[in-house]
């Protein structure tokens, strides 16, 4: 009898533990050993379509969880590389398909931030040359939140029913990850999901707090390369040639009437030259100019309009200048890099942002603007939108840098910067803790 009662007693405590168990709660016990991780992987950084160790990490902390794992999912078309894509699936009845994402790869940065978990990697890269590795975009906090919100949900099934698609995906700094992953299959092989949820640390929001943005949040990215003819001859005698170098000048000016004559004031457009190379020496006018142009946009059609007249306008620069039709400059736009607008989900990111408001309070969840930034994350909405996505930013600044930062305009070191340390417990907490709820909130009994 005493033993029965023992027994009933303790299914009552048990059951009575089960009840309280949250996510915020559950961020707070699995945080210690998620912190393990964090630095294990920011000192062990991999590049783009290089992230074995890490994607081993991931496979295993979700075998871990409780998920059906495939691992080596997707394949690079252009360099025909298998890719370390994992896929983790967590049933628990019928119900929605909710994916979730993480991003696995780091960045060609030389680490400066002096921490003593820095990452001290060097490696060479795909152009052979020897360059410094770091989680200089915060992947690293990414995939320990990812590994926290799959503990927390396999521990909170009373809480939920349907399927859960974790996704852990290569190569987002160079572009092709998620494109290769839905290309093998993402949408097929495992069940198509009614939400798509991810999430990225941001370098100016204090710590506790998770930035929101409506509607498009990052940028169309468009990789152009142009080049400028000419006709050489001697710098004494530039009456002799076509100055390729001038022309060019002309044309980079040209551009930027685009933004201000050509679209609509409302419509937001950014025309970069990052790199402009001509000539060999002091006294040679060249024959050719190369120039490669960052170009962002959100709408398609603003797109089309841009990207039409960067083509008009450097055609009818080197008209203007006299230059015959076999010389006009030749404008490519690399499609295979090209990464689609992010567009969050208008009715998602509501429903999200109240649940999220009720997980860290109302006042941690603040509006962030748009960013001209781009994010590959925009792939598993598709090109029409049609599946519902939302990505929201995890502050990962110490609030008084934040602060003080609002105050006197100090920049803080951004993202891709060697110097960005975001401060790992509460970033990877408020992580846990926002993406969970947000999960549960879609996937509610």
């Amino acid at each position: 009898m005493k033993i029965r009662f023992l027994s009933l007693a303790l299914s009552l405590v048990s059951t009575s533990l089960l009840a309280q168990q949250t996510p915020q709660s559950l961020a707070d016990a699995e945080l210690p050993s998620l912190l393990t991780i964090y630095k294990d992987l920011h000192t062990h950084p991999e590049l783009s379509t290089h992230e074995e160790r890490s994607a081993g990490i991931v496979a295993k902390e979700l075998k871990a969880a409780g998920c059906d794992v495939t691992e080596h999912v997707g394949k690079y078309e252009k360099q025909g590389l298998t890719c370390f894509g994992v896929i983790g699936v967590m049933k628990n009845g019928d119900g929605p398909t909710v994916a979730v994402r993480t991003d696995l790869d780091a960045l060609p940065v030389h680490e400066e931030t002096g921490l003593p978990y820095a990452s001290t990697v060097t490696t060479k890269n795909d152009a052979g040359q020897e360059v410094g590795v770091m989680h200089a975009c915060g992947h690293d906090i990414h995939m320990s939140t990812f590994i926290g919100t799959a503990r927390a949900l396999g521990k909170l099934k009373d809480r939920w029913h349907g399927t859960i698609i974790f996704i852990g995906q290569p190569a987002e700094e160079t572009v092709g990850g998620a494109r290769a992953l839905l290309k093998d299959g993402l949408y097929t092989r495992w069940p198509k999901p009614n939400y798509v949820l991810g999430l990225h640390d941001d370098a100016e929001i204090a710590t506790g707090q998770i930035g929101v943005t409506e509607g498009y949040c990052y940028a169309n990215v468009d990789s152009v390369d142009v080049s400028v003819k000419g006709m050489g001859g001697h710098g004494a005698y530039p009456h002799k040639t076509k100055d390729p170098i001038v022309l060019a000048a002309e044309i980079i000016n040209a551009w930027q009437t685009i933004a201000s004559r050509e679209t609509n004031p409302h419509d937001d457009v950014v025309v970069t030259v990052g790199s402009i190379h001509g000539g060999t020496k002091h006294n040679i006018i060249s024959d050719e100019v190369k120039m490669q142009l960052t170009v962002r946009t959100y709408k398609k059609e603003v797109r089309d309009i841009v990207l039409a007249a960067i083509d008009r306008i450097a055609k009818g620069c080197a008209a203007a200048a006299g230059l015959p039709a076999d010389k006009m400059p030749e404008v490519k736009v690399r499609t295979d890099e090209f990464t689609p607008a992010t567009y969050n989900n208008p009715e998602l990111t509501k429903r999200v942002s109240a649940a999220l408001k009720v997980a860290i309070g109302a006042e941690n969840v603040v509006a962030k603007d748009p960013t001209m930034g781009g994010e590959d994350f925009s792939e598993y909405s598709l090109p029409d939108h049609s599946v519902p996505a939302f990505m929201f930013n995890v502050g990962a600044v110490d609030p008084a840098k934040a602060a003080e930062s609002k105050k006197n305009g100090t920049p803080l070191p951004s993202l891709h910067s060697s110097k960005f340390a975001p401060v790992p417990e509460p970033t990877i907490r408020t992580g846990i803790i926002g993406m969970t709820s947000a999960v549960l909130d879609l996937l509610k009994k």
